[in-house]
């Protein structure tokens, strides 16, 4: 870099802010050009060009954006998802991309547990319900309900977050079954779980099934028809990984209204805020049915304050790191 001259980082949208955390980290010779959007229709292919990285956070990255970039060194995204950004454009302009893993695992962690425990003591089930009731109290147990000793609990993907619920899971004393092809053998034993070499022989098995694995052309739809036919029936589902992994609602209702599926706990969606389908409108109308057995939450699983600051400073780190040694930390190849 020349003297007097500055790298320019730009940052795409942000939901928390001006992003003066990253122009603390990325320091003084840096110039930040925030664009203050998500949609990649309004990146100015001027400013595109300008770049030396550009991290991203919501918004969408394409062919579109990533021909204007002929001076960027790397792409960094604020999460750890990337379906958003098109790796094959990236990958053929010469441009290196990296995720930001390594923060919100405890957050992630901690919301999966608390939804499992939830559901599994049927918790807002009795919430909803106790609210009419005008004679007894105590005789309105809802039954079945297991001890955590006697159940079963299925993580699919046991890699950073999936190991911090297990790890999370054991004190309760529940039997816990992993499927993770991409684990080593031993991992089981070094981590503390029952492995199983396939998915199916897991969702028979399972009380409660867990999904911490990445939207990819051999997860995605996971737990649609097929996959959702294939539990064990009163079986319950937690999802805060990727909304693709369940993206069939009409299967998902059809599962909650035969009972064949007990409850269902989900942080992400396909489509977000999500739109109108029958499913959804049940639960926004606290329909009878559906009492306390479908929980959504607003894809905040990642979130506490702490992760917040976590997030912003290690995706600005990483571009700093870029700037200085021409090295991508956490780089990601396509794996579509």
């Amino acid at each position: 870099m020349t003297a007097g001259t500055k790298y320019v980082v730009g940052i795409t949208d942000h939901m928390i802010g001006a992003p003066d955390l990253e122009a603390e980290v990325l320091g003084p010779d840096v110039e930040i050009d925030f664009f203050a959007t998500t949609d990649e229709a309004k990146f100015d292919p001027d400013r595109l060009s300008r770049l030396d990285a550009l991290m991203v956070w919501g918004a969408r990255l394409g062919q579109q954006s990533i021909a204007h970039l002929t001076r960027c060194k790397g792409v960094v995204r604020y999460g750890v998802g990337y379906e958003k950004i098109d790796l094959a454009a990236l990958g053929n302009a010469g441009i290196p991309f990296a995720n930001n893993p390594d923060y919100g695992t405890e957050e992630v962690a901690d919301h999966t547990l608390a939804m499992i425990l939830s559901l599994h003591r049927r918790l807002w089930e009795h919430d909803a319900r106790a609210r009419g009731y005008t004679s007894g109290w105590q005789v309105h147990s809802l039954k079945p309900l297991s001890r955590s000793n006697k159940a079963t609990v299925g993580v699919v993907g046991v890699g950073r977050i999936g190991t911090a619920v297990v790890n999370r899971l054991k004190p309760f004393g529940f039997h816990i079954l992993g499927y993770d092809p991409g684990q080593p053998p031993g991992h089981e034993k070094a981590i503390g779980y029952e492995r199983t070499d396939r998915l199916e022989e897991l969702l028979a098995r399972s009380d409660v099934v867990t999904l911490h694995c990445p939207a990819n052309a051999g997860t995605r739809g996971i737990l649609g028809a097929d996959g959702l036919a294939r539990l064990k029936p009163g079986a319950i589902i937690v999802n805060t990984a990727r909304g693709e992994l369940i993206e069939d609602l009409d299967a998902l209702e059809a599962a909650l209204q035969s009972g064949h599926l007990a409850a269902a706990a989900i942080d992400t969606l396909v489509n977000e805020p999500p739109g109108d389908h029958p499913l959804l409108a049940a639960w926004r109308n606290r329909e009878d049915w559906l009492a306390g057995r479908l929980v959504i939450t607003p894809h905040n699983a990642f979130y506490s304050d702490h992760a917040a600051i976590e997030m912003r400073r290690n995706a600005a780190k990483t571009v700093r790191i870029l700037l200085d040694e021409g090295s991508l930390r956490n780089q990601v190849t396509d794996r579509s």
